[in-house]
């Protein structure tokens, strides 16, 4: 398993003056470090709107400034905004190349749909996301490998266009999809890309089950959206790591995830999401044709379920508004392994929990919520030192 970087450029309040390029520095530091001790991949979102939670508008550029101070570590956009109003699918490919190049073919890149407030923001229909995120996944690797391009459909008349600079990798970066549910975790299995998903909410039984499907998908897939296809699973969740676990606390761990969780609910509106996607699975379960992979996983899931957990429950009292605790939160969260905290060997044990599960890529999100930067660069050294009993 390779140990990445998870990035969002958190700013969260009180403000000093200059604080946004002060975070912006950081970042920078923190991922100088970070290729100096040997992670996998540096991982940069793209977020619009996001104030405090997100600093990351631009993420193309603040990976090429990385790819000027590195020499090792690759460089992922986690990921695209795929619909066209975000980013034309032209453009996804020229930028995407341009990095390639300019980093010495670091790049992996990924594809997502967005969620509801970034749609509004950019005045986008939800009725046409899907269709166009599938698009794009058609498009750019055609793109990088082709002399011309042409393209025809609902939403694209494109003919016989040079698309440059191409990419240096050959026959092009590998391509992921961020996933946030079983439907797309089989979505991106079939596309033949490798996904990207979050366990900071999710228990480790649940990780396993979804490993399980993206991997059934996958290993189905015999007509890959790209040239080939990246059977790969990264998953990103909340890691500090300091010299004890008493310190770790002390540095703000407990605030920093109660934090995020709050910040992220709130963000995506995921009540509103939530409502969505119980629509979304109850149609898969009750299709007559079975629902496909996904279906089974839910027919599954819906017959061995003995009541929410102790981490959904909490959840569940955020997104209807409540104001609980950032202990309680991030003690239901750390009961069921989905948070990486604490003393170098407390880290390992759950790090070798997330390894005996199959994953390619552990991607850690150091910087988050109010934790220092110096506790920050502190927590990249000691999982840093970790590496090699993981990444072979």
């Amino acid at each position: 398993m390779k140990i990445d970087v998870f990035n969002e450029i958190q700013d969260p309040r009180p403000w000093q003056d200059g604080h946004q390029a002060a975070r912006l520095g950081e970042a920078l530091e923190q991922a100088k470090l970070a290729d100096s001790l040997g992670y996998g991949c540096w991982w940069q979102v793209e977020h619009h709107g996001a104030e405090e939670f997100s600093l990351s508008s631009a993420p193309e550029l603040v990976l090429t400034a990385i790819s000027q101070h590195t020499s090792r570590i690759r460089l992922g956009h986690s990921a695209v905004l795929a619909p066209t109003r975000f980013n034309h699918p032209i453009r996804i490919a020229e930028r995407a190349a341009m990095l390639d190049v300019l980093s010495g073919g670091r790049l992996e890149l990924g594809l997502t749909r967005s969620t509801v407030p970034e749609w509004r923001l950019f005045g986008i229909d939800p009725a046409d996301v899907r269709r166009q995120t599938q698009e794009a996944f058609e498009m750019v690797p055609k793109m990088w490998t082709s002399d011309r391009f042409s393209y025809s459909s609902e939403d694209f008349e494109i003919h016989d266009v040079p698309i440059v600079p191409k990419p240096l990798q050959k026959p092009h970066p590998p391509l992921w999809q961020a996933a946030a549910n079983p439907a797309s975790f089989e979505e991106a299995g079939r596309r033949g890309v490798g996904v990207l998903g979050t366990t900071i909410w999710e228990s480790i039984e649940r990780v396993r089950r979804m490993v399980a499907l993206y991997r059934a998908a996958a290993e189905s897939c015999t007509a890959p959206v790209g040239s080939y296809v990246n059977n790969q699973i990264a998953f990103f969740t909340f890691v500090h790591c300091a010299e004890t676990d008493e310190q770790a606390i002390r540095n703000g761990a407990v605030a920093a995830a109660a934090w995020y969780t709050v910040q992220a609910l709130t963000f995506f509106e995921a009540a509103a999401a939530f409502v969505e996607n119980v629509e979304h699975q109850r149609k898969l379960m009750e299709d007559p044709s079975g629902g496909g992979l996904t279906g089974d996983f839910l027919r599954a899931e819906a017959a061995a379920f003995t009541g929410p957990n102790r981490a959904q429950l909490v959840i569940g009292r955020v997104l209807q508004g409540e104001q609980v605790p950032d202990e309680e939160i991030f003690e239901a969260l750390n009961e069921q392994d989905s948070l990486i905290v604490g003393s170098p060997e407390t880290c390992r044990k759950k790090l070798r929990t997330y390894a005996d599960l199959g994953i390619d890529r552990l991607m850690a999100f150091h910087q988050v919520g109010n934790l220092s930067h110096e506790s920050v660069m502190t927590s990249l050294r000691l999982i840093g030192d970790l590496i090699p009993e993981f990444d072979k």
